[in-house]
């Protein structure tokens, strides 16, 4: 019973930060700490990636008639940007899977620390304000998804690559890679939003396969657990898009850059000086 509380709390987690770009990984690391399942390591291992999917499928849920090119009520125009839109997301994902298969494994066994994680925290911190203040001025290019070229789509998944590296926030890279090239903080929350559907579909498999090609199994205890988080985290991450969404409409993300900046601080705080 307290396994599956902690679990709610993870998912709690996970969901609230895997789209804000204030990095999940950074959270769940820390979390870890105060929040700690009675399972074995490679369980929270594989815990820890696979609850995102329920956040992925809160995405799903909410943009379902957007991403779906056969909805009845889409015109013969529409249902084609639909298609475009996914061969732009299925193109962009590319780099990471070119580039993430070969060093995953290698990410997480010597980038998976306090320190790596602090330091990206407060330098795409910093970049966020940085590019903000540098943007003020400036109008968008790309006002609507659609206007966004392919080669420019390849381009802000080039920018995923560097979310392999833990605390920097798969939406934070993608969202600042987005602006750069000129988009609409709608397009690049958006855009980033839709890349996430095979990103994170293709990781969680990928972390189940390794769980179970190196020998494990899942008791009945441990579905329950990861179920709670999967459900818990979708429902959350339902609220935290809602809640992202409208917040852009009217600011900026120099509010998440200083979030990041003061975690990475608490971060070194806590591991640096007291651990």
């Amino acid at each position: 019973m307290l396994d599956i509380l902690k679990a709610a709390i993870l998912g709690i987690i996970e969901g609230i930060t895997e789209f804000l770009p204030i990095s999940s990984t950074g959270h769940l690391y820390l979390a870890d700490e105060f929040v700690k399942l009675n399972e074995p390591t490679a369980f929270i291992n594989m815990f820890m990636v696979v609850i995102q999917l329920g956040a992925i499928m809160a995405v799903v849920v909410l943009y379902f008639t957007k991403l779906n090119p056969w909805a009845p009520s889409k015109s013969v125009l529409e249902r084609r940007q639909t298609w475009t839109l996914w061969a732009k997301v299925i193109i962009a994902v590319l780099p990471s899977v070119i580039v993430g298969l070969p060093l995953n494994d290698w990410m997480e066994d010597h980038l998976t620390s306090w320190q790596v994680i602090a330091a990206t925290l407060i330098i795409y911190g910093l970049l966020f304000i940085v590019i903000e203040n540098y943007n003020r001025t400036k109008r968008p290019r790309f006002t609507d998804l659609n206007q966004l070229p392919i080669k420019l789509a390849v381009f802000i998944g080039i920018f995923q690559i560097l979310s392999m590296v833990p605390g920097t926030s798969r939406s934070g890279a993608t969202i600042l890679g987005a602006i750069l090239i000129g988009t609409s903080r709608f397009v690049a929350t958006e855009f980033s939003f839709f890349l996430a559907i095979p990103t994170m579909f293709g990781a969680s498999l990928l972390k189940v396969l390794k769980y179970f090609l190196h020998g494990n199994t899942f008791t009945g205890s441990q579905i329950i657990v990861l179920l709670t988080g999967v459900i818990v985290s979708f429902a959350v991450a339902y609220l935290a898009i809602k809640f992202l969404l409208h917040y852009i409409r009217n600011n900026d993300f120099k509010l998440f850059g200083w979030y990041r900046i003061v975690l990475g601080a608490v971060v070194i705080t806590y591991f640096g000086l007291l651990h």
